[in-house]
Parts: C-alpha cells; sequence; structure tokens
C-alpha cells in the first residue's frame, strides 16, 4: 500500500490534527490568551494549518484567538482569495485581505526574486499584527520546509539555521510558530485532498524557480522519502537548539 493511501484511510485531517498538537505541547507554540494572526498565503500549507488550529480548539484545554491576513501583491493574481475568505470565515477565523506592492518597492536594476518577496510581507505581517494586537504569527512551513532550509543555510551560507519552530523577536513584542513543523508535505497534501480543499488553493509563480526545489530532490534522494529518517534530522535540530529561538 502506497505512503498516501495509508494516510487517506488512517484518516489524513486527524493525523494532522495529533501532529500538529503534539507540536504544540512539545515546542510550547500556543498559550493561553494567546493572540495568534495566521499568514494565509492562500497556498495548501497555510490553508491547512488555519483550518486545523481552529479545530484544535475544541480539543485543547485552554482558549487563544485566530484571525488571517492574506498579503495581495501586484505579481500574484492567481489566488481564489473569495474561496479562501469564505473557508476560513466558515471555520470561525476573521479574514483581512492587505494589498502589498512588492514589485513596486524593488528599486531600479533589482530583479524580483523569493527573498525579496518573503522580506516585504515578513514585515508586513509584523506591522499589522503589532498595530492590532497579536502576540504571535504562525506560519504555514512543515517539516520538509525546516530540513530543506537547514541544508540551504549549510551549503549557501556556512551557516547551522533553519526556520525555527518557534522565534522571539528582539525588536518587537511578537513570536512566529510554525505549528505544522511535525508534518511532511505529503501528509499535508494528503490531508488537503480528503478536505476538498485543493481546488481552492494556489500556487505562487515563482515557486517553479526557487533553489529549494533543488534541494527537496537531494534531500529525497540521500533519505530515500523516509519520513523516519527526515523526523531522525528533525530531532537532531531540535537537540541542537534549533528549533526554539528566545
Amino acid at each position: 500500500m502506497s505512503k498516501n493511501r495509508f494516510l487517506r484511510r488512517a484518516g489524513a485531517p486527524l493525523i494532522v490534527q495529533k501532529l500538529a498538537a503534539k507540536a504544540v505541547f512539545e515546542q510550547r507554540l500556543i498559550e493561553p490568551g494567546d493572540r495568534i494572526l495566521i499568514a494565509a498565503s492562500g497556498g495548501k500549507d497555510s490553508t491547512v494549518m488555519a483550518i486545523t488550529l481552529s479545530m484544535l480548539k475544541t480539543s485543547l484545554k485552554f482558549d487563544y484567538e485566530l484571525s488571517a491576513i492574506h498579503i495581495s501583491s501586484d505579481f500574484c493574481a492567481c489566488c481564489k482569495k473569495l474561496d479562501l475568505k469564505t473557508l476560513l470565515e466558515r471555520r470561525g477565523i476573521p479574514f483581512t485581505d492587505l494589498f502589498v506592492p512588492i514589485i513596486g518597492r524593488l528599486k531600479e536594476g533589482r530583479k524580483m526574486n523569493c527573498y525579496w518577496c518573503s522580506t516585504q510581507r515578513r514585515m508586513e505581517l509584523i506591522k499589522y499584527a503589532m498595530e492590532n494586537g497579536f502576540n504571535k504569527i504562525a506560519l504555514g512551513h512543515h517539516l520538509d520546509d525546516i530540513i530543506e532550509t537547514f541544508f540551504m543555510n549549510m551549503t549557501a551560507k556556512s551557516e547551522l539555521s533553519t526556520m525555527p519552530m518557534i522565534m522571539t523577536y528582539r525588536k518587537y513584542p511578537i513570536k512566529i510558530i510554525r505549528p505544522l513543523g511535525y508534518l511532511e508535505e505529503r501528509q499535508i497534501i494528503a490531508c488537503a485532498d480528503e478536505m476538498g480543499i485543493l481546488s481552492a488553493v494556489c500556487t505562487c509563480p515563482f515557486g517553479a524557480n526557487s533553489k529549494r526545489r533543488d534541494m527537496r530532490e537531494r534531500i529525497e534522494a540521500f533519505t530515500g522519502g523516509s519520513g523516519a529518517e527526515k523526523r531522525r534530522i528533525l530531532a537532531a535540530l531540535s537537540g541542537q537548539g534549533l528549533l526554539h529561538i528566545d
């Protein structure tokens, strides 16, 4: 039986909820009274994360507040924002759409790239969170993203660092959390498929040009696609204190 078929038979949304709850407790991602701003890109990862955090509110023994923000840009018109807004608001998650001229902010002679885009979006997320009283921003990065970032930083920057599952900014009263950090991308895809939301999400047109795809293929090659091996890598990163930055 294929791994994806097994995930569907086992109930992919339930698996996602269990691993997200495990991450919340083990990494202390959410605490009572938190006001969490969900960065809703419109993709499968952040959409599954938003729905999962909403569903976890009924099982966790403390309360927290959720709101979502989607940052529109001047280069991507593919996101089905009406579908996203309807989907999240039906889950009780207020939705805000904020336009940011990401290409318009480029200096003359500069080209659009993933780093520039992510930096501009992060700045706007922090600004909006501070202005509206949120103390945490939830991002939809998963286990594969965390591992890929580690190897990319090591090979390109000579740094032993990655995307932490929780990070406190020194300059701002905001924490970044990644509740899907224990989940492989294929588990998220299976969950989105079973929930029937794949048709309601979009993909960034610049994603195909990312160096991340190359690193993903290399990691898949040396792990053989083994989830167990990837989780051992994640455990090693946790043991070195790279997943929790105060």
